[in-house]
């Protein structure tokens, strides 16, 4: 894990904090990273792991999705935010029926979270939020979204406010009041888009 500086975004009061990134180096490959969880909103059998990667953001390890759900999450256990933000760089590889990453945060159960998410296949960037199990889309913007490429998808938050970045251009900035309070944060995929993601960053204010 590696420590760097973060703030908040412009729309609210400036606070600088280090955040924590996990860039899955250290762990072994062809494992589950050690403190994180599976699981599929909607079922499925999601086969995550650490894999090597020369083409890494920060080599040799990646986490990588290849198995196939309705909608696969992995989350670290033990984190526990409510304001803040998560970021990760994120590389869509194949699929037929998507080719998508995203980033899960609020996270109490595979059945509450929000979710922000591109997809390589439809070309767009979107914010969710998942409540007993049903994904409902709140904001969705058109964006080129490059397969084979890693790219980074950043969300900020706090209280109800939420703003999604993509390769660091904010493109959704909204209200929502769905879910409140501390939960775990984590990355996600659709169907049987094969995905892999790097240096993920998080931390809150507290």
């Amino acid at each position: 894990m590696k420590r760097i500086i973060a703030t908040l975004f412009s729309a609210l009061p400036v606070v600088t904090f280090a955040a924590t990134t996990v860039n899955f180096d250290g762990d072994a490959v062809g494992a589950l990273p050690p403190g994180w969880t599976i699981g599929s909103t909607g079922g499925g059998s999601p086969k995550w792991s650490v894999e090597a990667d020369s083409t890494a953001p920060s080599p040799p390890n990646v986490l990588k999705q290849r198995g196939a759900g309705t909608f696969p999450w992995c989350v670290q256990r033990g984190v526990a935010i409510a304001d803040g933000f998560v970021e990760v760089k994120l590389k869509p590889l194949s699929g037929k029926e998507d080719q998508a990453g995203g980033l899960v945060w609020r996270w109490t159960s595979g059945e509450s979270y929000y979710l922000a998410r591109v997809n390589a296949l439809e070309n767009n960037i979107t914010f969710y939020f998942v409540e007993r199990g049903r994904r409902r889309e709140l904001k969705a913007v058109d964006v080129k979204v490059r397969r084979d490429a890693w790219q980074t998808l950043r969300a900020e938050f706090s209280g109800t406010h939420v703003r999604v970045l993509f390769n660091g251009k904010p493109y959704i900035e909204t209200d929502d009041r769905h879910i409140a309070g501390p939960g775990a944060v984590g990355v996600w995929t659709k169907a049987d888009s094969v995905t892999a993601f790097d240096d993920f960053s998080y931390d809150g204010t507290y």
